[in-house]
């Protein structure tokens, strides 16, 4: 029995002491865990919202909820969910959410990586953001030389990780990348950025974003990285439920590439752990599919809507989270007895990484339990 519990004891240190070295966390803006759990939606495939119904239907449609999701995100449900574990299934009883009562994207974002919910961050406007983030934090932790870094499509991200004041490499909206060492296949892909038009002023097209953060990840090294993709939002906004799909689809064939090169690459082979997230939901309906806010958000920015929507968009709460990798278990669904926020992820991304998420911040969200190992 001693040996026993001996041995029981040394497994549980080793999994302490071996955290795995590297995070990447990745987010795809504004997906409704509708499609990552069910895939397409059949209202919306035959609504004035699909231009394009028959090709649509070809790409992702399928006879069963299980068939569809594969469809449109293969990766995810080949890899990520057979091999990590997820969560935000309400229709299986597993239920995640935002913390902060705007539901949208800054709030949204700030809550993922401060941990902490700062009412103040109230708009998408570009202020610096008074909160730390748990990327700044490592910067200037022993072991983290390389800084982690951060790639986003859309151009608020300086101001949600306070570059001036983190110091974090930051590459965000039409940003090139620049600098005495910049190999030629980047300096063709910042002139490739401005000959290829994007439809919108603020967000890039995610291929650029994640072409940037590939370089960057195998010249540089760094231990934790963010990848925030950006399409399905604003395609959504749009109302072309086509493109959002195609966008969610896509997001979902970049992080497959980005796992390979992962799994290729030395020092991240089996040594790197991967999230993939959003920053809030969508209204859940034909109706309020393209648009997300609380009440409370409506009443400050658009008062107008609260005709229309006077619950506020029901459903842009609600949220999804999967994990991959060292330290995370093949354990599928998860349903966590408690609703996790998105405030938590923060530590936890911390906590497996073998960092003490209390030295970060003391107030940030505790760890989702049932990620630890």
């Amino acid at each position: 029995m001693r040996m026993l519990l001996l041995l029981l004891a040394v497994a549980a240190f080793s999994v302490k002491a071996n955290p795995p070295k590297n995070l990447i966390l990745v987010t795809i803006d504004g997906v409704r865990w509708q499609e990552v759990f069910n895939g397409a939606d059949a209202a919306l495939l035959d609504s004035d919202f699909s231009k394009h119904k028959e090709t649509l239907k070809a790409a992702y449609w399928r006879g069963s909820a299980q068939a569809r999701r594969q469809a449109l995100m293969p990766f995810f449900w080949e890899t990520i969910a057979t091999q990590g574990s997820y969560m935000g299934d309400r229709n299986q009883g597993s239920n995640m959410r935002v913390a902060n009562p705007w539901y949208f994207s800054y709030p949204g974002y700030s809550e993922m990586v401060t941990g902490v919910v700062d009412e103040q961050i109230n708009s998408n406007d570009k202020f610096p953001n008074p909160q730390r983030s748990f990327l700044e934090y490592l910067k200037d932790q022993p072991g983290y030389e390389a800084p982690p870094a951060v790639f986003a499509s859309w151009d608020v991200f300086p101001a949600i990780f306070n570059r001036e004041r983190s110091g974090l490499y930051i590459n965000a909206g039409f940003e090139t990348a620049e600098g005495k060492q910049t190999p030629a296949q980047i300096q063709f892909l910042n002139q490739l950025q401005t000959q290829i038009p994007s439809p919108w002023d603020s967000v890039r097209l995610d291929a650029f974003t994640y072409h940037y953060s590939k370089d960057y990840l195998l010249r540089q090294k760094p231990r934790v990285m963010m990848l925030a993709l950006g399409e399905p939002d604003d395609f959504a906004h749009d109302g072309n439920y086509d493109e959002y799909l195609h966008g969610i689809h896509r997001a979902d064939s970049l992080i497959a590439d980005l796992w390979a090169t992962l799994q290729s690459t030395p020092g991240y082979k089996d040594n790197t752990l991967m999230m993939v997230t959003t920053d809030h939901g969508r209204g859940q309906g034909v109706a309020d599919w393209q648009h997300h806010s609380s009440r409370q958000a409506l009443a400050k920015k658009s008062p107008e809507a609260l005709a229309h929507f006077p619950e506020g968009i029901l459903g842009s709460e609600q949220i999804w989270l999967a994990a991959i990798g060292p330290g995370i278990k093949a354990q599928g669904l998860l349903r966590p007895e408690k609703e996790p926020t998105q405030a938590q992820i923060a530590a936890t991304a911390l906590t497996l990484l073998g960092e003490d998420p209390n030295k970060f911040n003391a107030q940030a969200a505790a760890p989702i339990k049932e990620l630890m190992p």
